[in-house]
């Protein structure tokens, strides 16, 4: 998701982005999923097809902020940058969460999410000139109960759709049940990331580290993006480290 909101607020596109997830529901996004992939159970195209029409066709060279996307060559297992050439691609490439997404094919490379060997990247912006680094760690401490509303959390109803849509596309249970294998996959990948996290921020600290509960929302919660984003400014404006840094005002 770093990558896809960070190309997003790079192409100036952040706002008509965020106005689309506040659009749709938990139906609308499964929809979008093609469950054809090969090496995952999604392909992927339907969903890129959607950012396309939301950002346009750009090269990342051509954005008025300096972008680089981190993905994981799993076959050399090495970190990729991706700080040139399609926007959507560098993208792609970075949201391959294994098992979800089939791995992208990128210049010969099988690609998949750079969380899975640095799920916070810091060293990207090493030769970058700037006045200080922020950084946003999605593994923070769990909470012990959801700040967001209560009128948004998912209901039985939902659930029932969801399951009715699995159904009737033929989701195999290992990928809809919350004790599937794809469930307990995730759950695995989070944890090492989570763990991965830490010690790479011990070694390449931020300036400011933001650290966002891990259990702040679920995969398919996109009922709740409004909330979400709320809570992101939220967050950032109570945030004591963000309000002055250095003596000057962020």
């Amino acid at each position: 998701m770093g990558a896809l909101v960070g190309g997003f607020y790079a192409a100036g596109k952040l706002d008509a982005y965020a106005q689309w997830l506040e659009t749709i529901d938990i139906l609308d996004m499964l929809k979008l999923l093609d469950f054809k992939g090969s090496g995952g159970f999604v392909s992927g195209e339907k969903l890129m097809k959607k950012l396309q029409s939301l950002v346009g066709d750009v090269n990342v060279e051509d954005l008025s902020v300096k972008f680089t996307a981190v993905a994981t060559d799993i076959d050399a297992q090495k970190e990729v940058w991706i700080n040139e050439g399609s926007l959507l691609d560098a993208i792609r490439a970075s949201i391959s969460l294994p098992l979800f997404f089939t791995p992208f094919e990128y210049k010969g490379r099988r690609l998949v999410d750079g969380g899975v060997l640095n799920p916070v990247p810091i060293a990207p912006t090493f030769h970058d000139n700037t006045e200080f680094i922020i950084s946003v760690n999605l593994g923070g401490e769990p909470l012990t109960q959801t700040p967001l509303k209560e009128d948004v959390i998912t209901s039985n109803s939902i659930q029932n759709k969801i399951k009715e849509y699995f159904n009737k596309i033929s989701i195999p249970d290992s990928f809809a049940k919350e004790s599937g294998m794809y469930a307990v996959a995730n759950k695995s990948f989070e944890t090492m990331q989570s763990s991965i996290a830490r010690m790479k921020l011990a070694a390449y600290p931020s300036d400011i580290e933001l650290d966002i509960p891990m259990n702040l929302c679920g995969t398919f919660e996109f009922n709740r993006a409004k909330e979400l984003i709320e809570y992101g400014y939220d967050f950032c404006q109570k945030n004591a480290e963000l309000k002055e840094y250095n003596g000057k005002s962020v």
